[in-house]
């Protein structure tokens, strides 16, 4: 039966008992205007990717200069000046010798890339069997079927879709003397059928921005070399600077083989993203034979407009303070959160660069909180069983402290 009134499908909702959405009309730094004239602050930068905060001027210049000259050619056997810059730039920003740049255009294609990248190494290197990964529960790489194969199997969005997936091994993430043994087992026994290791660096960020410390990731590190595994880190949602540093790999000094680049690579402008790999793993492709090539080719792979934009977004960096405006926002969400501590049905609340969650003893009535918060002025989505804020990393101190109020009150009433 049509239904013209649904025309739209929208992500993770069920269209037949889902209230409208609000229709956005502008944006501007950390603030959302609604067609009907209200203001939001926006407390988790449209999914974590306006660090900069929207319509930045500089990014946009850039982006309407390069929409004049090209606003975008094939990139098989073409190349551009943005994607050059691009990822020149990237690789001298990466710790180590993460010297080699394959864009794509989400998160979740840089995650299947990642994956395709580790599957064919070692079947260039003459090594077969070598077809799983393992990874971490309670953590999340995308909604495409290779990356849905490494998130939580049993209690993340992509459960349902277990049979249908690759079987992969999941481990808990070695936190104490139980798990770091555990996982060394799993890996020993397992080695010669696994491509490699999958970890979410310091947060685990869709599984419920769940915490880790640089030396659990050290640890990880330390035992994908021992068991000869190349180590891919999914930086979607930590990199450029949203735990405190450019990248959360720099706070455990572990170098991957492999990193995954979304989210905040455009400023929230547009899609781009990237899969950057070590001189090591390029090494394996690089060869006379044509069928040792990578075979993966975006339509819109390398687009100069979002090349453009991700080499404004670094000139941001480069020129204007934001780690140690995230070292200030870090410090302010501590404070403002604080107050949710100890009340009835908190589990926990805690901060990470500019991350800050409340974790419910049970999940909440989400619809609820969602109105609670538009009312009050903010745009703040909880999911699972937090609330958390993820502002833009040059967001106004006076704008969080009203997000971080918001918190506190809704989390009072409920």
């Amino acid at each position: 039966m049509a239904r013209p009134d649904q025309a739209l499908w929208r992500p993770y909702t069920q269209m037949k008992t889902a209230s409208a959405p609000l229709e956005a009309v502008r944006t501007e730094g950390a603030r959302i205007e609604l067609a009907d004239g209200r203001i939001l602050i926006d407390g988790i930068a449209s999914w974590w990717t306006a660090c900069h905060g929207y319509n930045h001027p500089h990014i946009r210049a850039a982006v309407e200069r390069q929409l004049h000259e090209m606003p975008h050619v094939m990139f098989g056997g073409l190349t551009h000046a943005p994607a050059e810059r691009l990822a020149h730039r990237l690789a001298v920003l990466l710790p180590g010798a993460l010297n080699h740049v394959f864009f794509t255009d989400s998160g979740s294609v840089a995650v299947e890339v990642a994956m395709k990248m580790a599957l064919q190494l070692w079947r260039n290197r003459g090594v077969e069997g070598r077809t799983r990964f393992l990874a971490f529960r309670e953590g999340y790489h995308g909604d495409t079927l290779g990356a849905m194969s490494v998130c939580d199997p049993d209690e993340g969005m992509h459960a349902r879709f277990g049979a249908a997936l690759p079987a992969q091994l999941f481990a808990d993430l070695p936190r104490t003397a139980e798990t770091i043994q555990a996982l060394d087992d799993l890996l020993a026994a397992h080695r010669d059928t696994l491509a490699a290791v999958i970890v979410e660096p310091l947060v685990q960020g869709a599984g419920g921005m769940r915490f880790h410390t640089p030396d659990t990731l050290a640890r990880v590190a330390e035992a994908a070399r021992r068991h000869g595994l190349p180590l891919i880190a999914d930086e979607i949602f930590t990199g450029f600077a949203r735990t405190g540093t450019m990248f959360a790999c720099e706070q455990a000094g572990v170098v991957p083989d492999i990193v995954c680049l979304s989210k905040a690579l455009t400023g929230g402008t547009m899609a781009l993203a990237a899969t950057v790999a070590t001189d090591e793993v390029f090494d394996a492709f690089w060869s006379d034979d044509p069928a040792f090539a990578l075979m993966h080719g975006p339509t819109f792979m390398a687009n100069p407009l979002a090349c453009a934009a991700a080499n404004a977004s670094l000139d941001l960096f480069e020129t204007e303070p934001r780690l140690a405006q995230v070292a200030a926002i870090s410090e302010r969400l501590a404070a403002g959160l604080e107050p949710c501590r100890g009340v009835a049905g908190v589990a926990d609340v805690r901060t990470l660069g500019a991350i800050g969650v409340v974790q419910f003893t049970a999940a909440p009535d989400r619809e609820a909180l969602k109105r609670a918060f538009v009312e009050r002025g903010v745009w703040v989505r909880p999911f699972g069983d937090i609330v958390y804020l993820t502002p833009a990393l040059n967001i106004g101190m006076d704008e969080l402290d009203r997000l971080t109020s918001a918190v506190v009150e809704v989390v009072g009433e409920i």
